[in-house]
């Protein structure tokens, strides 16, 4: 369903906690950015906005970050028109009730927006868009709404901007390796975005003893701390373990989200993590391997399986997939980088990202849903 231009221009208060990684202040400034794209005027509210100094160095017109500490200084602020709780996140009593106010005085509709993260699980389906009243505190008596992003039309949709393709159309993948020091000689080119995964050491290992020779390309922080740590293992134990140079590793600085995207456009596998960087692979339309965030209860379990059976995931995927994530951690891993395995991947994934350009994307859908709120 999409959202029929003009949409009426609302103030948007997006409240994200800095929870791990920037993951949730990744995603709540892609909708930001997107939102304020479309004519709206969006406030970012964050705990710690310290990571968009390289994620985001020079801002996005319409939208403004403003720091959230507790106690929220109201002095000044006019609430505006919606609510936006981004992964659970509790927004101040003060500024609830400040809401409920001026709502109430203008008679105006609750537009109140719970953010779910992302799953592929049927719940997310069955419980998007439903409402949950408030029954206690400032906000009593007003409603708000779960939206949840999903890879299917009867969810929230997955951000995606109007310009994507075109952008990913006229990328120089040589142009782009070059500005980073990077002598492309044709390697097979491989991207590493990712917390510590139990298949890390079998993936370079492979790397070492593939026929064509690996580049890969590590991103600054975790993924690189974890590749350094298993070069300096080898040095002790067996100095000679690249001695062929079958293995080439380019260690990146951090990069802009414009940049991530380069990046995963630039190679001919990704391996990512959390939910903005799996997005983005999949609009990337590459071979990619996801390193989900672990939970204790190993609820994360249920959440990749979801996943690899929406994507129609072949065996060696899911299998991939399971060592990497040590959900088998005793299992073989794959042989990630044989052309005939990459083919079937390319295959799978080329089949899912032409069946998510075919639905409307997240903020598409969120205007509308929330367009729908305010005329009911």
């Amino acid at each position: 369903m999409s959202c029929a231009p003009p949409c009426p221009s609302l103030k948007w208060n997006i409240f994200c906690r800095v929870i791990d990684n920037y993951g949730d202040l990744g995603v709540c400034w892609r909708l930001a950015v997107n939102l304020a794209r479309r004519g709206q005027a969006v406030r970012l509210w964050v705990d710690d906005a310290s990571a968009l100094g390289w994620m985001a160095p020079t801002g996005a017109p319409g939208v403004e970050v403003l720091p959230w500490h507790a106690p929220l200084d109201m002095d000044g602020v006019v609430p505006g028109d919606v609510l936006m709780e981004a992964f659970g996140c509790e927004i101040d009593p003060e500024f609830i009730a400040s809401y409920a106010s001026r709502i109430r005085a203008k008679g105006l509709k609750c537009l109140w927006i719970n953010l779910e993260y992302l799953s592929a699980e049927t719940y997310a389906a069955r419980c998007h868009g439903l409402p949950s009243s408030v029954m206690s505190g400032p906000g009593r008596g007003l409603t708000k709404h779960f939206f949840y992003p999903g890879f299917t039309p009867d969810t929230g949709g997955l951000l995606r901007e109007p310009d994507l393709l075109a952008r990913q159309a006229a990328f120089d993948r040589r142009a782009w390796l070059a500005r980073l020091g990077i002598d492309w000689q044709g390697e097979r080119l491989v991207s590493l975005f990712c917390y510590e995964p139990v298949g890390l050491p079998a993936l370079l290992q492979q790397c070492t003893q593939a026929a064509q020779p690996t580049r890969l390309l590590v991103t600054a922080g975790r993924a690189s701390a974890a590749v350094q740590l298993w070069v300096d293992e080898q040095n002790t134990l067996q100095p000679p373990w690249n001695k062929n140079k079958k293995l080439l590793i380019s260690y990146l600085p951090t990069f802009t989200q414009t940049d991530f995207d380069h990046l995963l456009w630039a190679c001919n596998l990704n391996l990512v993590r959390g939910e903005d960087s799996l997005v983005r692979a999949l609009w990337a339309g590459k071979p990619l391997v996801w390193h989900i965030y672990p939970q204790d209860d190993n609820a994360h379990h249920a959440k990749l399986d979801a996943f690899l059976t929406w994507l129609k995931a072949p065996a060696s995927m899911r299998l991939a997939h399971a060592r990497w994530n040590g959900l088998e951690p005793a299992a073989p891993m794959p042989a990630l980088l044989q052309d005939d395995t990459l083919d079937a991947w390319q295959a799978c994934v080329t089949q899912a990202r032409t069946k998510l350009l075919a639905q409307d994307d997240l903020t598409t859908r969120l205007l509308a849903y929330v367009q729908r709120l305010d005329s009911d």
